[in-house]
């Protein structure tokens, strides 16, 4: 009989958790389409090559609990999650945290999702994540898959800018 050791299951985890976004790669290629967060403006813009699709507001990462910056990988994408804080756990529903939907981003604990207090929206609030409001996420969430690339920028970059430019014109 094998045994495995905490450690060698958490190495085994990260294994199947990165070929799960290899898998997924050609996928990407395909639809084009990513996600990129301006945590300084508070925006989500989903595009679709270098094309913007939707312009959402979101909440970002508070100072003490930031958002995380780089490029990540949605690796999941769960209707209804349950909540699982600090000895809590809160099942689907109205007083939920996350909302009606997660996805999971590649950096552990991290993720897009929904919220209970909507005032946060706009606002850094956030212990690290990206929250939107509920019919956002659930728009967002039905155009995405498993695999999307998410930038969560720290600075505006000149094609954001423009994007916010011309979303503010319309």
């Amino acid at each position: 009989m094998t045994y495995f050791t905490t450690k060698t299951m958490t190495k085994v985890a990260a294994i199947l958790v990165i070929a799960v976004v290899d898998v997924c790669a050609e996928e990407r290629r395909a639809d084009g389409r990513r996600i990129v967060v301006s945590i300084p403006d508070r925006k989500l813009v989903l595009f679709e090559g270098d094309r913007p699709l939707k312009v959402y507001d979101v909440a970002v990462g508070k100072p003490s609990t930031p958002t995380p910056e780089g490029e990540f990988h949605i690796i999941n994408h769960i209707a209804q999650p349950t909540y699982y804080g600090s000895g809590v756990v809160m099942p689907p529903g109205e007083n939920n945290p996350l909302g009606t939907r997660w996805m999971g981003l590649s950096t552990p604990g991290y993720g897009i999702h929904g919220t209970n207090v909507p005032s946060s929206i706009g606002k850094a609030a956030s212990h690290g994540c990206i929250r939107m409001r509920q019919s956002d996420l659930e728009e967002l969430f039905s155009l995405v898959n498993v695999g999307v690339a998410v930038e969560l920028r720290g600075e505006r970059t000149g094609l954001l800018a423009q994007v916010f430019a011309t979303n503010l014109a319309n």
